[in-house]
């Protein structure tokens, strides 16, 4: 008897469950059109790349700022791969504290140096800050260290849910800003920002935003623009594969959907089709592909990507940065191995990795990490 009155009281709790689930997934909005977005007006453009020339050095120095525990691994590793190798910049890695940073949702690196070396090392600051989202967004001791370096003059850049960490140091109060779409309810809560619709970079008076991960592309070749001419931002552009990078977007694309909530959903439930899928890390790895394709295949919710080497020493990028190994291995099972994109140019690496996405789990999941990216299809 005991027995049956538990699952009749827990039954009935779970049908109201049910019942409300079903009503608030119903009452989500249908998928998005995708299609383009209108063109930013040369007057824009000319007056965000005067807001961004370097304001003290000739050749600027641009510091990447990130927490060892959990900073992302885009946000973090695509302006430092597209910068560098622009070559119009010194540009560095840092941590809060020594040791490697572990990003999310893969990889690790070894950063270029810590910020009290940076400190040490450049009293002046940096010419530009480059913030990531990083968890926790309050991190106290990265928060001094960007207000520290705003109050030496450099330009603060926050990438995707880096706005947050922004908004934290009050840097964009009174100033228009973006984040990424899933964090914009979060970012109209600081009543002194001035959130800026379909705009995937916004720049206010020394501080500058972006929309959701892939952002960074566009932002990377605006401010080699403005560092260095039209010309060389255009070669970086056909170097990583992108034809065009102004602030266009249509914000309204990007949003918490019926068939995102399901997809997340389901995949989260498959329980038992979890895969691990390895990606051999190699010396002169291209980091911005490699990113890319690693932050895509770890946001299925169907798999996770590691990357694996012959030792555990680190590997050096295509532009210098130290990358961590996952796994010690020599070779990767031929079906838990994604096809190879690390080599291709950073854009084609991203579509042909949500292709594969779209062939391996279908064109949902595919869809749904391209949502998770701010990445128009």
């Amino acid at each position: 008897m005991s027995w049956r009155i538990l699952a009749w009281s827990a039954l009935g709790c779970v049908v109201p469950l049910a019942v409300i689930g079903g009503a608030w997934l119903w009452l989500l909005p249908g998928s998005p059109a995708w299609g383009g977005a209108p063109a930013i007006s040369r007057d824009e453009s000319e007056a965000t790349l005067a807001a961004l020339k370097p304001p003290k050095r000739k050749r600027p120095l641009i510091a990447i700022i990130g927490i060892n525990d959990r900073s992302e691994t885009t946000d973090y590793l695509m302006p430092y791969g597209i910068l560098a190798r622009a070559d119009v910049a010194d540009v560095l890695t840092l941590a809060t504290q020594p040791g490697p940073v572990t990003l999310y949702p893969a990889l690790k690196v070894q950063p270029h140096a810590t910020i009290a070396a940076f400190d040490a090392e450049h009293p002046d600051g940096a010419d530009f800050v480059i913030v990531p989202a990083m968890t926790p967004e309050d991190d106290a001791v990265a928060l001094q260290w960007i207000r520290s370096q705003a109050g030496k003059g450099a330009i603060v850049i926050g990438v995707c849910v880096g706005a947050m960490v922004l908004a934290n140091t009050g840097l964009l109060d009174g100033r228009r800003s973006t984040t990424h779409w899933y964090s914009v309810r979060d970012l109209k809560k600081h009543a002194a920002i001035r959130y800026a619709a379909d705009r995937r970079l916004v720049v206010d008076r020394g501080v500058a935003t972006t929309t959701g991960i892939t952002a960074s592309m566009p932002m990377a070749l605006t401010l080699i623009e403005a560092i260095a001419g039209r010309a060389r931002a255009e070669a970086v552009a056909r170097d990583i594969g992108l034809a065009e990078w102004d602030a266009r977007h249509r914000s309204d694309a990007f949003r918490f959907t019926r068939p995102f909530a399901l997809t997340a959903i389901a995949n989260t439930l498959a329980l038992w089709n979890r895969e691990q899928l390895g990606i051999a890390l190699t010396s002169g790895i291209d980091e911005v592909s490699l990113a890319l394709t690693a932050d895509a295949w770890s946001r299925t919710y169907r798999s996770r990507a590691v990357t694996f080497a012959a030792t555990a020493d680190a590997q050096t990028s295509r532009s210098g940065l130290r990358i961590l190994p996952d796994r010690i291995a020599t070779d990767w099972p031929a079906t838990r191995t994604p096809p190879a994109t690390t080599a291709l140019p950073p854009a084609q690496a991203l579509d042909e990795t949500l292709r594969a996405i779209d062939a391996r789990y279908g064109p949902r999941t595919g869809d749904f990490v391209a949502i998770q990216l701010e990445y128009p299809r």
